[in-house]
């Protein structure tokens, strides 16, 4: 007996056990098609490079990803050793270490450069994996993952490079979290911190002065919430004093960044504010000094200006001694008017003694809203005599409705006095040259322009360019300081002076022009 049902019965049974087995078996096997089709398109269509090695290093597959990385047709990689295709030096490393590593291990990860069809080299990440026969251990293959990672290496030694920048940089470079604490600190903020180590435990406030620190909370920070950036002056605390520092403050943006992070760069402008001051100085000096030479010039005009009221004095007390004479017994309001005349004249006696001494004062230029009016007349009141000397009118002519103008009087009245004798100079020895004039007009919503025009031969056009440069003179005795320390002033005060083309009309027109007290009725506006 076989064991087996012989009968027709059985073998029907029989058959159909065998055809049900062999549709599985067939299912299977399609099962096991479609996952390796599947896995072929996997390997065909993704952007890295899957391959297949021998112990050699020589390819057996190449996915179409060698077009795209390389260069070459897979089919054209077939048979390549791809140690061949190495860079030299990344060969030298791969093969210098332990063959444990790279081979008996299993599994390993190498970045290195891999030679393309056009010659040049691609940064490769590969990951590989060697696969064993379960009962021998013999290498049956090596399959390789590779991916093209130049560019992020690229970025990350254009960081390791920035990095390196700011750690060097004289510049203190700080970043901090939203809760002020300071994370990083460059090796210059770190000595001025005195933090010797660069995991940093300080804190904003560590680092600003309390007027600084106010600020960068009350207006600095929330400008750069909102607008990415700020940039201005603040100070920081220095071992010695506060450290004036220009500084750009930044939020942290884009992909990784923390909320609220920012990053304040601070260069300190300590050397360029001292320098500042002694230039400020430095011109201060020398508007003195101009105004010295100037009131030098005025020696006869300051003794007209005194010789006048003392002469009044002089006139009016020899009157009241001729009364007293006349009768002795005369009461005392009889002397009243010539007493009071006295006085008058004393009164402006002393006022031109002021005058004249605020002009040659020595001082720092202060600018504040004045009456342009006031200023003009007093630079004419010392002028005055050197016009009347020379026959020449001067004449001035301001709108009544002239808004106030933000400038220092005494620099002003600097400014106008060595405009007003240059104009009389190019005047003095001209035919037909009879007046110098000054007008003045609102030239702008906040802007007053005040103009000096001569009648003299004007300024040739060779130096018009070169008209406010120090030491520039027209004049063989010029000093050739007057207009370009009118210029500084002018500067100094918020303002500008210019000279104006008068289109070949003759003579000369010098335009200076100042910032106008707003008007307390206009709305103010908001950037």
């Amino acid at each position: 007996m076989t064991g087996h049902d012989e009968s027709p019965g059985g073998l029907a049974a029989r058959c159909a056990e065998l055809e049900a087995k062999n549709r599985r078996l067939e299912a299977h096997a399609q099962r096991l098609e479609g996952e390796r089709n599947h896995y072929q398109w996997l390997a065909e269509s993704t952007t890295d490079l899957i391959s297949r090695h021998a112990r050699d290093g020589t390819f057996l597959y190449a996915s179409r990803a060698a077009r795209d990385l390389l260069g070459y047709e897979p089919e054209e990689l077939i048979g390549v050793s791809a140690y061949d295709l190495f860079h030299p030096t990344d060969l030298a490393d791969l093969l210098n270490k332990s063959p444990r590593v790279y081979y008996h291990a299993g599994f390993y990860q190498q970045t290195y450069r891999f030679r393309a069809r056009d010659g040049h080299y691609v940064w490769f990440e590969t990951t590989s994996r060697t696969r064993r026969d379960p009962d021998t251990g013999e290498l049956l293959d090596i399959l390789c993952v590779s991916r093209d990672v130049g560019r992020r290496l690229r970025a990350e030694a254009n960081r390791e490079r920035l990095a390196r920048v700011v750690e060097s940089t004289t510049d203190h470079v700080l970043f901090m979290d939203e809760h002020e604490r300071l994370f990083y600190a460059n090796e210059a903020a770190r000595r001025l911190l005195r933090q010797p180590h660069k995991d940093v435990t300080a804190r904003l406030a560590d680092a600003y002065i309390e007027e600084s620190l106010a600020e960068l909370r009350d207006i600095v920070l929330p400008a750069v919430a909102r607008y990415g950036s700020w940039s201005g002056e603040l100070a920081m605390r220095g071992p010695r004093g506060p450290i004036p520092v220009l500084s750009v403050v930044m939020a942290h943006r884009g992909p990784g960044s923390e909320p609220g992070h920012v990053s304040l760069l601070n260069r300190d402008i300590g050397l360029r504010k001292a320098a500042e001051t002694q230039a400020r100085r430095h011109q201060e000096q020398i508007a003195h000094a101009n105004r010295l030479a100037t009131t030098g010039e005025f020696a006869s005009n300051i003794a007209h200006e005194l010789n006048q009221p003392l002469g009044a004095i002089a006139n009016y007390a020899s009157g009241a001694l001729l009364k007293l004479d006349a009768s002795p017994d005369q009461p005392a309001e009889a002397l009243r008017l010539p007493l009071e005349r006295i006085s008058d004249q004393v009164d402006r006696l002393g006022e031109r003694l002021r005058h004249i001494r605020a002009f040659v004062r020595k001082g720092q230029t202060r600018p504040r809203p004045i009456a342009l009016l006031e200023v003009v007349d007093a630079a004419c009141r010392l002028c005055e005599w050197q016009f009347q000397q020379a026959g020449i009118r001067l004449e001035h002519h301001l709108p009544e409705a002239l808004p106030r103008v933000v400038a220092d009087p005494v620099a002003l009245e600097q400014v106008m006095v060595n405009l007003l004798l240059n104009a009389l100079e190019a005047s003095r020895d001209l035919r037909g040259a009879e007046r110098v004039s000054l007008r003045a007009r609102q030239s702008g919503r906040r802007e007053v322009t005040l103009m000096v025009i001569d009648q003299g031969p004007g300024v040739p056009t060779a130096e018009a360019e070169r008209i406010f440069a120090p030491f520039h003179s027209g004049r063989p005795e010029g000093l050739g300081m007057g207009l370009a320390i009118s210029h500084s002033l002018m500067e100094a005060m918020g303002g500008d002076l210019r000279l104006l083309p008068t289109a070949g009309s003759g003579g000369a027109i010098f335009a200076a022009t100042l910032l106008a007290e707003p008007d307390p009725l206009t709305p103010a506006r908001h950037p």
